[in-house]
C-alpha cells in the first residue's frame, strides 16, 4: 500500500461530515481472514473509533438469505455473480454507506474484490461484466459510490488453506467443496487484482502466525488512525 493513504485529508460529505474508512479482508477459503475481523474491530474500538463489522455475501436479512442459497444451491456462474452484486447493492445501501456517512470504520470479510477472484478468476465469469456490474452497484455510476480505501489479502499456498479446512472438521459449503485448480484460479485472480490496484492493497503472509500478522495489522492501524 502506498503511503499517500495516510497522507490524505479525510473525506467529507456535502454536510461537511467526516466520512468513516472503508477496510475490506480478502482471501481465499482457509487463508485465515475471518479471524482476525473482530480483533480488528475491537483495536479500532481502542483507539476511539466507531466500528461497523460486517460480511459478504450478507450484511442484512436480505443478504444473509441470499449467502445461505449461494453456499448450497448449485446456480449457473452468471446466475451466482447476479445474486451477489444483488446482495451487494443492499448491503451498500443499508449497511456500508449509511456507517461511513455518520463516521464509522467499516471492517468488511469480502467485497466486490472476491467476485472478481471467485466467480471471475474461479468461474470464468467475463471480468467486463463484472467491472460494469461494480461500477454499477458501488462504483464511480453508482448512486452511493462506495470504493474501499484499504483491501487486506490474507494470501496462502491453497494446499495450506485446504489443510487447516480439513482439520476444522465442518461442514464444508460449496465453494470449499470445489476442485483444488479452482482454489488456484481463485488465488492467482486476487494477486492479479492486488498488483493492478497497489495503492489500496496489502498483502499479507497468511502462513504467519496470529501474533505475526496481528503486529503487522497494529502497524498498518496505527498509521491509518
Amino acid at each position: 500500500m502506498s503511503d499517500s493513504f495516510a497522507a490524505h485529508p479525510p473525506a467529507r460529505d456535502a454536510t461537511g461530515a467526516k466520512r468513516g474508512k472503508f477496510v475490506t479482508l480478502e482471501g481465499i477459503d482457509g487463508a485465515g481472514k475471518s479471524s482476525h475481523v473482530g480483533w480488528l474491530g475491537d483495536f479500532l474500538r481502542s483507539r476511539d473509533r466507531r466500528v461497523t463489522l460486517t460480511r459478504e455475501p450478507g450484511g442484512t436479512p436480505l443478504g444473509e438469505k441470499l449467502r445461505a442459497c449461494l453456499l448450497a444451491e448449485a446456480m449457473h456462474p452468471e446466475t451466482e455473480t447476479l445474486l451477489m452484486f444483488a446482495a451487494r447493492r443492499e448491503h451498500v445501501a443499508a449497511v456500508i454507506a449509511p456507517a461511513l456517512a455518520q463516521g464509522d470504520w467499516v471492517i468488511c470479510d469480502r467485497f466486490s474484490d472476491a467476485s472478481f477472484a471467485y466467480q471471475g478468476g474461479g468461474k470464468g465469469v467475463d471480468r467486463r461484466r463484472l467491472q460494469i456490474l461494480e461500477n454499477w452497484v458501488h462504483g464511480e455510476g453508482a448512486s452511493q459510490p462506495c470504493e474501499p480505501d484499504l483491501t487486506l489479502l490474507f494470501d496462502v499456498p491453497c494446499e495450506v488453506a485446504r489443510q487447516r479446512i480439513a482439520l476444522a472438521g465442518r461442514h464444508l459449503d460449496r465453494f470449499e467443496q470445489e476442485e483444488a485448480q479452482f482454489h488456484d484460479r481463485v488465488r492467482y485472480a486476487y494477486l492479479d487484482r492486488a498488483g493492478k490496484h497497489p495503492e489500496r492493497f496489502r498483502v499479507l503472509n497468511g502462513e504467519l502466525s496470529f501474533a505475526e500478522i496481528r503486529a503487522q495489522l497494529v502497524h498498518i492501524f496505527t498509521d491509518l488512525t
